[in-house]
């Protein structure tokens, strides 16, 4: 069945003939398990999940897949968030759960554990002169206008990613607004203004007219669970946040590209909020 050395296991051709025939049944044992697991523990019905960047939304379909694979009498819809209503869904009970920018010190919101920790970066015309830089400081930010978000936007999501002053308190000029971020890299690239990214943003949005400058200094941007504070049975979701979590950890988290979008996504729309 197997080849073995001192550094080495293999299975041998009987062995992988073996393991092919019984393979469909294997799965067939662990899908019946899943589901009386899961009717056991009330996991069944769907589990709604909201992402607010790309990179969050390869992680919540990888975490759908493997959730789906465990509790076979579950399904996972898997939706967009917007930015200029970043908790609504959650707080009126449409999202059981949410992977987005965290902290969130928003009224209803709880906070879970963070998942991702991000460097930033500035988003710039390519033809400006920060476009040459190889590091960009936060006080960088007083001599360029930053593209803004349109609508009622929480103050906390606005404190994270677009502050109104310099460390050393100088203004930061606003510059034109927007309403879905497809927008943005458009109004960079024609020379309108600045958006503070990810630096992961580079592999998702790059586009001729525009340059990813990583800042040198500043805080991360961090993604975590977000779940409403009240009316949740926490057994379900508890068990999507342990998976979550665990891949997470995994080294190249979230870089599992766009073929793991293959969860059950009826809700799933195109375009990204936020970067």
């Amino acid at each position: 069945m197997f080849e073995r050395t001192s550094r080495t296991v293999r299975l041998t051709p009987v062995g992988r003939q073996l393991r092919d025939d019984l393979l469909p049944a294997h799965v067939q044992i662990q899908q019946a398990i899943g589901r009386a697991v899961a009717e056991a523990r009330g996991f069944t019905g769907a589990l709604r999940i909201g992402y607010s960047t790309p990179w969050c939304a390869d992680l919540v379909f990888a975490a759908a897949e493997v959730f789906r694979s465990r509790y076979a009498g579950c399904t996972v819809q898997i939706q967009e968030l917007q930015f200029d209503d970043p908790y609504g869904l959650l707080r009126r009970g449409e999202l059981d759960l949410q992977v987005s920018e965290v902290p969130a010190a928003e009224p209803g919101v709880a906070a879970g554990p963070v998942l991702l920790r991000e460097p930033r970066a500035l988003m710039v015309p390519a033809g400006h002169p920060l476009a040459r830089r190889d590091s960009v400081s936060l006080e960088d930010l007083a001599s360029v206008p930053m593209i803004m978000p349109g609508g009622n936007i929480s103050k906390s999501l606005l404190d994270i990613h677009l502050p109104s002053h310099t460390p050393m308190g100088r203004l930061i000029p606003r510059g034109p607004s927007y309403t879905f971020w497809p927008e943005v890299p458009p109004l960079v690239a024609a020379g309108l203004g600045v958006s503070i990214v990810a630096t992961r943003a580079a592999r998702y949005h790059d586009r001729p007219g525009i340059a990813f400058v990583p800042f040198r200094d500043g805080p991360t941007l961090d993604y975590g669970v977000l779940w409403r504070t009240t009316g949740q049975a926490p057994s379900m979701p508890g068990a999507f946040v342990d998976i979550l979590r665990s891949l997470s950890l995994r080294p190249g988290a979230c870089e599992v590209g766009h073929d793991a979008h293959r969860a059950d996504s009826p809700t799933a729309t195109t375009g990204y909020p936020d970067a």
